[in-house]
């Protein structure tokens, strides 16, 4: 609990386009990823693209802490891959 409530402290600092973004690309990625858009590959890829800027948006953030940035980085470039290949 203690950790959430730190990552909304640390978020609330945050500049407003930084908010922008990451509420952007999560709303993007939740709205996309639904069953309603799941018919056509270009919106599943879109919401995987989302999601990756989300994590590679984080992975900057965090980058202070190398094991966490690694880690939403590889996750990113795994987004970005299955992105390039649900349209391929």
């Amino acid at each position: 609990m203690r950790q959430i409530k730190f990552m909304l402290k640390q978020f609330l600092k945050e500049p407003l386009w930084f908010k922008l973004l990451i509420i952007a690309a999560l709303l993007i990625s939740i709205i996309f990823s639904s069953s309603y858009f799941s018919h056509h590959a270009y919106n599943e890829s879109i919401s995987k693209l989302a999601a990756a800027i989300f994590l590679g948006a984080y992975g900057i953030k965090f980058r202070r802490s190398p094991v966490t940035s690694i880690i939403l980085f590889v996750a990113a470039a795994i987004g970005i891959y299955l992105a390039i290949s649900a349209v391929v």
